[in-house]
């Protein structure tokens, strides 16, 4: 499959749905061209979605770090976070008790906006582990990977609750040829040890598209034929806009290389409908 320009693929639909990272920005900031591509889909009339799977911050707070890279334009209504899923969910279960989570303060945002009350699986322990709701991985950051870790595989030996996993990648990318292990990643390891299935929200589950979709057949008419979605990662991006039946475009300037684009599609057999060098083409 030959790499085509963004700016001919993207021609025929009404709306995109874009990742963030490596397709928006990346570790230097914003990705070269890709707040001048934006600018033109707005001018163009087409409705933009950022789907992301960083539950570390609320859509407010990916509104906030955007315009302090220089996207001025993006508003919270554009941003769709794994973070907004899980805490449907919860509310929609009626969740009892404390929301046990694995990540920081900020990352559990979104639940205490909901009416939850959280507690960081540091603070867990014998006398208040029997009124704990449900385990929540949230982010890789904001505890100590030598005991919460640990601490939240023993919560989910003694308690028969819900485990939510807000984001399902497994690692992300940290710079161009290094990447470090994400919070899917680290709920793999609590899920293969428990033999236990967690309960995973982000890309490629289909929560976030049926979300998104929904979102902008309330703006205007839209069929899954007008959307294209935009990804660096085959098994998050690609994989969940196949499944959900929409167009795919793999970028190469995130977690996909130009130098293994081929062996990973034919690895995987994950296969998108177009390749382009970034957003900015």
């Amino acid at each position: 499959m030959r790499s085509k320009s963004f700016s001919s693929v993207v021609k025929k639909y009404k709306a995109v749905l874009l990742d963030s990272y490596g397709v928006i920005k990346n570790h230097h900031g914003v990705i070269m061209g890709a707040a001048n591509t934006i600018e033109k889909l707005r001018a163009d009339g087409k409705l933009i979605r950022i789907l992301t799977n960083d539950a570390s911050k609320t859509a407010a707070k990916q509104v906030e770090q955007f315009r302090r890279l220089g996207l001025k334009d993006v508003v919270e209504e554009e941003i769709i976070t794994s973070g907004m899923m899980a805490k449907h969910y919860l509310q929609s279960k009626k969740t009892k008790g404390l929301i046990a989570y694995l990540g920081t303060p900020a990352a559990a945002q979104d639940i205490l906006d909901a009416g939850m009350s959280t507690i960081h699986i540091s603070e867990v322990n014998g006398d208040n582990i029997d009124s704990i709701g449900a385990m929540v991985y949230l982010d890789d950051e904001g505890f100590d990977w030598n005991k919460d870790i640990n601490r939240s595989l023993n919560l989910l030996r003694h308690r028969s609750i819900p485990a939510v996993v807000a984001n399902s990648d497994q690692i992300y990318p940290v710079s161009r040829n290094e990447v470090s292990i994400a919070t899917g990643g680290i709920a793999k390891l609590v899920e293969a040890t428990l033999g236990r299935e967690f309960i995973h929200f982000g890309k490629p589950d289909s929560q976030m598209f049926m979300h998104a979709f929904v979102q902008l057949n309330a703006e205007k008419k839209i069929e899954k034929s007008d959307i294209l979605m935009v990804g660096d990662t085959l098994h998050t991006d690609i994989l969940g806009g196949n499944k959900f039946g929409i167009s795919t475009a793999l970028v190469l300037s995130g977690n996909t290389r130009t130098a293994n684009v081929k062996v990973n599609i034919k690895a995987t057999g994950i296969i998108p409908d177009f390749i382009c060098d970034s957003i900015a083409t």
